[in-house]
C-alpha cells in the first residue's frame, strides 16, 4: 500500500511565500505581492541586502545569545516586529485578529493599520496583552482623524504610525489590469464607532494630500502617543522629522508599491540613521527575507525592522499559526546570524560586522 508523502515543513519565509500563492486567488496575490510601476524599487528592496557582507568575530563567548531589545520604552522578544498591511481577511477568515493573536504570542510590536478588515476593538479584545501601535492614513476630515486617534488611545495602542508616502496611491499595474477596486469591494470597519453597524466608512479617496510637516503640530497637539513617520528615505526629511519633535522613523519605499525607482530600504537606511544623530529612533521596513537581513538593517542602524509581506503569507497559509511560524523562523535565524558573528546581545551588533560589497 502507497503512504502518502509526508507535509514537508515550511524552513524559511521564501517557502510561506510559494504555498500562499498557490493557496491565493490570482486577484489577491496580485494586490499582496504587486509593485508599482515596472516593480524595481520591489525587487531591489531584497537585492540590495545581498549586496552587503557580513565580517563575523570568532573565539567570543556565545554560549549564551539575547535577542530581546526594546523600542519607544517598550520590551520586544526580538526586533522584529510586524508592518501595518490592510486587508488581512483576504488571507484569511480571521484577518487581523490571527495576526494579533500572534504577535501577542511571539511578544512582539504589531503596527495595526487604518485599512484594517477587522475593528479595532474586536482585534484588541482578541490579543489584550499584546504591544500594538496604530498605523494612521491622516484623512481630509480632521474630525475623523481625531476620533481615530482617541479610539485607538482608549484601546491601548502605544504610538501613532503616520504613512507619509501616500498623498495619492502609486500606479499598482497589477491592481489596474484586475480592476481591483478596494474602496467598494471590501468593508474598512476602523473609523466605525462599535455601535454603529453602517458607515461611515474610510475610503482610499479620502486621504489628505495636502497633509504637510505643518500639520503635524495640530496632531501632536491631540494626542500624547508617541508619533512616528513611516516612509521616509532621504536625510532631509530625517532633518525635518527631528525638528518637528516626533519619537521615530520607519525608513520605507511602502514595499516598492508607491514610488517606483526610489532607493531599497537598506541603502536609504544609512543616511537617515547618521542625520538623526541619535535623538530618535529609526526602524526598517521593506525586503526582510532571512536572519542575515535582520542583522544587517542593525548593523546600519535600525533599532527593530518590520515585515510586511511574509507576515501575510503565514497568514494565507496556515493563519495564526502561520505568522507565529513566519516569525520564529526569523527569530531562530537572527539568532543563528547573531550567534556566528559573534554577538551576545543586539547592543553588540554593530557596523564593523559589514562591509558593502564590490559586485
Amino acid at each position: 500500500m502507497l503512504r502518502s508523502a509526508p507535509e514537508m515543513p515550511f524552513v524559511c519565509l521564501t517557502d510561506f511565500q510559494a504555498q500562499a500563492r498557490e493557496r491565493l486567488s490570482k486577484t489577491t496575490w496580485d494586490y499582496i505581492e504587486g509593485g508599482a510601476g515596472e516593480g524595481f524599487t520591489k525587487e531591489d528592496n531584497i537585492a540590495a541586502f545581498k549586496k552587503i557582507r557580513l565580517r563575523p568575530r570568532y573565539l567570543k563567548d556565545v554560549s549564551e545569545v539575547d535577542t530581546r531589545t526594546i523600542i519607544q520604552g517598550e520590551k520586544i522578544s526580538a526586533p522584529i516586529c510586524i508592518s501595518p498591511t490592510g486587508f488581512h481577511c483576504l488571507a484569511w477568515p480571521d484577518g487581523e485578529m490571527s495576526t494579533a493573536r500572534a504577535a501577542q504570542a511571539a511578544d512582539i510590536c504589531y503596527i495595526t493599520s487604518t485599512y484594517a478588515s477587522c475593528t479595532l476593538e474586536d482585534i484588541v479584545a482578541t490579543a489584550p496583552r499584546g504591544l500594538r501601535w496604530f498605523q494612521l492614513y491622516v484623512q481630509r476630515d480632521r474630525q475623523l482623524n481625531k476620533q481615530l486617534i482617541q479610539r485607538v488611545e482608549s484601546l491601548g495602542f502605544k504610538a501613532l504610525v503616520i504613512t507619509v508616502d501616500v498623498p495619492i496611491t502609486g500606479n499598482r499595474r497589477h491592481d489596474i489590469r484586475n480592476q481591483v477596486d478596494l474602496k467598494t469591494n471590501l468593508l474598512l470597519k476602523d473609523l466605525r464607532s462599535p455601535k454603529e453597524s453602517s458607515g461611515p466608512c474610510l475610503q482610499m479617496s479620502s486621504i489628505d494630500p495636502s497633509n504637510c510637516w505643518d500639520d503635524l503640530s495640530w496632531l501632536q497637539s491631540i494626542t500624547q502617543l508617541p508619533i512616528i513617520l513611516k516612509g521616509i528615505l532621504t536625510k532631509e526629511d530625517a532633518e525635518l522629522a527631528v525638528k518637528h519633535n516626533v519619537q521615530g522613523i520607519i525608513v520605507s519605499n511602502h514595499g516598492g508599491r508607491q514610488l517606483d525607482e526610489v532607493l531599497a530600504s537598506i541603502d536609504a537606511l544609512t543616511e537617515v540613521v547618521a542625520a538623526v544623530k541619535g535623538k530618535i529612533e529609526v526602524y526598517l521596513d521593506g525586503g526582510i527575507r532571512t536572519g542575515n537581513d535582520v542583522l544587517k538593517s542593525l548593523a546600519l542602524g535600525a533599532k527593530c525592522v518590520f515585515l510586511g509581506r511574509p507576515i501575510l503569507w503565514g497568514l494565507a497559509c496556515k493563519g495564526e499559526r502561520g505568522v507565529e511560524e513566519v516569525l520564529n523562523i526569523l527569530k531562530n535565524e537572527f539568532h543563528t546570524s547573531m550567534t556566528l558573528t559573534g554577538c551576545r546581545s543586539v547592543a553588540e551588533i554593530n557596523r564593523d560586522l559589514i562591509q558593502f560589497s564590490r559586485l
